[in-house]
């Protein structure tokens, strides 16, 4: 069902980890030309193109681009009580652990009279993506709107696929995730046309949308598949992104302490979002590997989306990948940059400590990655694909920007006015010295 990479006895530079280690076979690069015509037609016709893509790619034509207040307050007074609680208690858990990101506010005196202030200033306008095609996802709302309100940020909209079985609607369980959290700009429009429209607004189609349908964001943020992810790199610099969160990937780096049982239901729980999501397990026990080859095998038979499942670990992207050691174990995981990355070995706390590349660590037997999806409190926005290596998961820094207040007295200036002048002379900027010595 899974390949395996042998890696043992092998030394392998970084360059050459990237190349061996398993990646879906299809990516971003490959994504942008499709999803460039998508972002153009859009940016061209604004809600019309929105309701032909969304018959395209959703099957479905919605009335309502916009999801009228109504329904949102329909949705939440549907919802499930018990998923009601669990949202709720979701809500309350991701907003205290962002609300202690936000950064303050300092100022540094470098002398009498000379004073930089650090200002940390929220983005007017986001857009936030929940994904919803094979799955639905309100906790996938929670994560961007929570982060975003606890930055500060005064207008928040989501977006999310239309349904068929929702009248042309988003999941009603999208829905009532926004109304629990106050908000009331939502839009049935998903995938690469979502992230269109956040980029680059979209006029509206008389008589259903007015002459403005959405206005244009600050910032996108969200997970999705690997077109939402070609759609940011393309409007990147337009708006800002969080990261390319495309498919979902996990690794676990586990030794002979680990159970096989924890470490396969942890694979197939990533499988099961997606036939391209990646589950990669990296150990130096080769009866470890066998014990979960074998129990992927039984288990994955009687989850309830198995060819999914099966499709995803029997995929080019997913492998148990076969170590010296360890501490050669953990080199591979840092090369990989995985979006999820469970610890499951001797001194697992320390070895997390040492991990420099990935979206989110979970430590322990205890900690599985279902628990981040839902309600450890973290962000389960992370970046996939590597980009790890560079980028991080979803946080209020997502949403500030960060200002410097600079004041300084004429005392203040004189003092370093000539050494001003020295340098602008010297790189050929005169100009730059005399807006100084003009003062004196």
């Amino acid at each position: 069902m899974i390949q395996r990479i042998d890696l043992r006895g092998r030394s392998l530079s970084r360059a050459d980890l990237l190349d061996v280690l398993p990646r879906p076979e299809i990516g971003v690069e490959e994504a942008l030309p499709a999803v460039t015509s998508v972002i153009e037609d859009v940016r061209g016709r604004g809600a019309g193109a929105l309701r032909d893509l969304a018959q395209r790619f959703d099957g479905v034509r919605p009335e309502h681009l916009r999801v009228p207040a109504g329904a949102l307050t329909t949705a939440l007074e549907g919802l499930d009580d018990a998923v009601r609680s669990a949202l709720e208690e979701s809500i309350r858990r991701v907003r205290a652990v962002h609300a202690a990101q936000v950064p303050r506010e300092h100022a540094t005196v470098l002398a009498d009279g000379a004073e930089v202030r650090q200002r940390w200033v929220p983005v007017e306008r986001v857009g936030l993506y929940a994904p919803g095609g094979l799955a639905v996802y309100p906790s996938s709302v929670i994560m961007n709107v929570v982060a975003a309100q606890e930055a500060g940020v005064a207008a928040l909209a989501v977006a999310s696929p239309p349904q068929k079985d929702s009248g042309g609607l988003p999941h009603p369980t999208i829905l009532a995730a926004c109304a629990l959290l106050g908000v009331d700009e939502v839009y049935a429009v998903g995938g690469a046309q979502a992230v269109a429209m956040f980029a680059y607004g979209a006029a509206g189609s008389e008589p259903v949308d007015g002459a403005v349908l959405c206005e244009p964001v600050d910032v996108i943020t969200g997970p999705g598949n690997v077109y939402v992810a070609a759609a940011k790199r393309l409007v990147r610099g337009v708006v800002g992104i969080d990261s390319e969160a495309g498919p979902t990937e996990i690794a676990v780096l586990a030794d002979d302490t680990a159970s096989a049982d924890h470490v396969a239901l942890d694979l197939i729980s990533q499988a099961e979002h997606d036939p391209m999501a990646a589950s990669v397990l990296v150990t130096p026990s080769v009866e470890l590997a066998g014990a979960v080859e074998a129990r992927l095998v039984d288990l994955a038979e009687g989850t309830k989306h198995a060819a999914r499942v099966a499709t995803a670990l029997g995929g080019p992207q997913s492998a148990v990948v076969l170590v010296d050691d360890v501490e050669h174990g953990l080199a591979v995981v840092d090369a990989y940059g995985a979006e999820h990355l469970e610890i499951q070995t001797r001194q697992a706390a320390d070895l997390a400590q040492r991990v420099r590349s990935a979206g989110a660590i979970f430590v322990g037997p205890w900690s599985p990655v279902s628990l981040g999806d839902y309600l450890a409190g973290s962000n389960h926005v992370l970046p996939t694909g590597g980009t790890a290596r560079f980028a991080s998961g979803l946080g209020v820094h997502a949403f500030l920007k960060s200002v410097q207040v600079i004041e300084y007295t004429r005392d203040a200036l004189a003092e370093v006015a000539d050494r001003i002048v020295a340098v602008a002379d010297d790189e050929d900027l005169p100009a730059h010295g005399e807006a100084v010595r003009g003062r004196f």
